[in-house]
């Protein structure tokens, strides 16, 4: 293995080929590139109150039954630590003689600048948390369900990663 196959944690889980044609693309310093012409063009979602709005849509298009979101935000101190892009919590807790429960929904600001595709997958993610816990075969039915292209948006957001880890935002420079 080269030395640019020892960078790609976020692809750790994908074929050795796979890796190898990242790890290509980093050496020949055309993973930005690569990346930027395939996806052009950045979301327009830029604060808590439009990242709401677009959260809902999706959950009201997809996901009606499920628990309401008490909480819908991005957020500045969610590094991508563990492979996390985004969060859900739910927290339970008894007030008084009332079990009170809340779904919570955090989007890691390093996807504030990203194409539209990317903030998608994250959020299918996060709201497939709601009907299903665990990364299971019915989760990523589900995502699938939400995002028909959901694996290989997710791939190139892992690509996205370890491009962004290399050499920082790869859409920074485009105009809003």
């Amino acid at each position: 293995m080269n030395k640019a196959m020892m960078t790609l944690p976020y692809l750790s889980h994908y074929p050795q080929s796979v890796q190898q044609q990242v790890a290509k693309l980093v050496e020949h310093d055309t993973l930005g590139t690569w990346l930027q012409h395939k996806y052009s063009g950045l979301h327009k979602v830029s604060n808590d109150a439009e990242l709401r709005d677009y959260v809902m849509a999706i959950k009201n298009k997809y996901l009606k039954k499920t628990q309401p979101l008490s909480k819908i935000a991005y957020d500045n101190k969610m590094h991508v630590v563990n492979h996390a892009l985004g969060l859900h919590t739910f927290v339970s807790r008894v007030q008084g003689a009332k079990l009170k429960s809340k779904n919570e929904l955090r989007v890691s600001s390093l996807f504030k600048q990203t194409p539209c595709a990317f903030l998608n997958m994250i959020v299918v993610h996060e709201l497939a948390h709601l009907k299903e816990k665990e990364h299971n075969k019915a989760f990523y039915k589900l995502c699938e369900h939400m995002l028909p292209s959901y694996h290989q948006v997710e791939f190139d957001v892992r690509v996205y990663l370890t491009e962004f880890d290399r050499s920082g935002n790869v859409f920074l420079s485009e105009q809003r």
